[in-house]
């Protein structure tokens, strides 16, 4: 009876870590409203870049000094 117990509670337990949730973006990502948020496809450019939201090509790293990645304006 006790391992019969323990395997129901273990397979509880075993099935519950497969619920799946969507990620969201990482902390200190600001989605603007009524945007839906685009995780990178390629790694970051170099130290100092940002994941943004640009309003005319959506996603895409940016940067304080050098501006959009990729010669976006």
């Amino acid at each position: 009876m006790i391992k019969t117990a323990f395997a129901i509670a273990l397979l509880t337990v075993a099935l519950s870590a497969c619920i799946y949730a969507e990620p969201g973006p990482p902390a200190g990502v600001v989605v603007p409203p009524g945007v839906v948020y685009v995780a990178p496809t390629y790694e970051r450019p170099g130290p100092g870049w940002d994941w943004r939201y640009n309003h005319e090509h959506g996603w895409g790293w940016y940067h304080p000094e050098h501006g959009w990645h990729k010669g976006w304006r």
